[in-house]
């Protein structure tokens, strides 16, 4: 069985998904083959042009005759946060399997519909995927599998931060990512939802309450041209006017999850000279277990019940094929990269498909995600009060 794959967007994170698209097939074996078949963006220049240099087949700028069609089988979504509903919505009535990047909505109310829309298509075999690619580097993998094993015993506390420095010159200009109806939030839905999403998946546990507090640093940038809305790669230029920033652009808080544990989270963009700096620590009564997403190929590993004079922090390097993912790759101790995951969630989607299984993370659990956005903005209102995230129970996989 040939797999056909329509990409909706075509920027930063189509470029990432594409690589892993290509890649998966060629070092994994994988049970059902994968076509490139359409990238759709709504430039047609700049689209086709996409296509040439990531390998799809064709390109277009309709995305919903794209969705009609009945030679598509998968749906790929790397479109800012304000169409993902619409879209995947769509794509999941008509059928068709669905792969939306991260968070999975603007808002709660979008995110239930999205998981409404999933349960629904599940029924008839329609399988649904977030895309948060840091669950699959292999050493975020294998922390997680530690943790469920026990070597830390049970977890007291987490400690979680993304800091980035993007935003600290006053001259970037005002994309998409800077205003409330495109993304949603600022640091804390496009940073903060990995690190969320990062603390619930390797702890196995839900953030059940919030505490926080939202800044806005700077808060009128250069506008874009008409029509503009920007993306990493090309932000800087001259601008003759000056636009509002509606989102955040940091975000600090502190989350209690299910088991009474305690987590401090960091997500800013004016962390000065941090450019991807995303981090996490797991401490236990037995153990603890760290990640820097700067040294992504080791964890460190402290175990608690080492006899005194041989305890502390060892470093792991998770390159064996033994460890997750890294069976497919090269001999231990070379080295993945960034580029990778995005591999990985091509894999766990193929296969979840061929055997008829629910991929993860779910759109249950970006839902699960997105209720602790809104509960730290919703804080953040009321002078850091502690609100609840209702987030539910929460099932948690590759």
């Amino acid at each position: 069985m040939t797999l056909r794959v329509a990409m909706i967007g075509y920027g930063f994170m189509g470029a990432t998904h594409s690589v892993g698209w290509r890649q998966a097939p060629r070092m994994f074996d994988l049970p059902d083959a994968v076509e490139m078949a359409v990238i759709v963006g709504r430039n047609e220049d700049a689209v086709a042009a996409a296509a040439e240099k990531w390998g799809w087949a064709e390109s277009a700028t309709d995305w919903r005759e794209v969705i009609a069609r009945d030679d598509i089988d998968i749906v790929d979504i790397v479109t800012p946060g304000d169409s993902h509903a619409e879209i995947a919505i769509a794509a999941l009535d008509a059928g068709k399997h669905v792969l939306v990047e991260k968070p999975l909505a603007n808002s709660v109310a979008e995110a239930e519909a999205m998981t409404d829309a999933a349960a629904r298509a599940a029924a008839n075999g329609v399988r649904s995927m977030v895309g948060f690619t840091y669950r699959r580097v292999p050493a975020v993998t294998f922390l997680r599998d530690l943790v469920a094993e026990g070597v830390v015993g049970t977890v007291q506390q987490v400690r979680a931060a993304y800091r980035q420095d993007w935003l600290v010159d006053p001259q970037m200009p005002l994309a998409w990512r800077l205003q409330k109806e495109h993304a949603g939030s600022g640091a804390l839905g496009d940073i903060g939802a990995h690190i969320i999403d990062m603390t619930q998946f390797v702890t196995g546990q839900t953030v059940d309450a919030v505490s926080g507090t939202m800044d806005t640093i700077v808060k009128e940038r250069p506008m874009l041209g008409a029509g503009e809305l920007g993306s990493l790669s090309s932000l800087k230029g001259a601008a003759e006017s000056l636009g509002q920033v509606t989102v955040d652009d940091v975000a600090l808080f502190t989350g209690r999850l299910a088991n009474g544990a305690l987590v401090s989270f960091e997500a800013t963009r004016f962390a000065t000279g941090r450019k991807n700096a995303l981090t996490i620590e797991v401490s236990g009564d037995k153990g603890a277990l760290a990640f820097d997403l700067e040294d992504l190929n080791s964890l460190q590993f402290y175990d608690g019940t080492a006899p005194e004079d041989r305890q502390g922090f060892t470093k792991i390097l998770v390159t064996e094929a033994q460890h997750p993912y890294l069976a497919a790759w090269w001999p231990a101790g070379h080295m993945l990269g960034y580029e990778h995951g995005f591999s990985h969630q091509v894999v766990d989607l193929v296969t979840a498909i061929h055997e008829g299984s629910d991929p993860h993370p779910s759109f249950a659990e970006g839902l699960s995600v997105q209720r602790v956005l809104d509960a730290v903005e919703r804080s953040s209102e009321h002078e850091s009060a502690w609100v609840r995230t209702d987030a539910g129970s929460l099932t948690t996989g590759r």
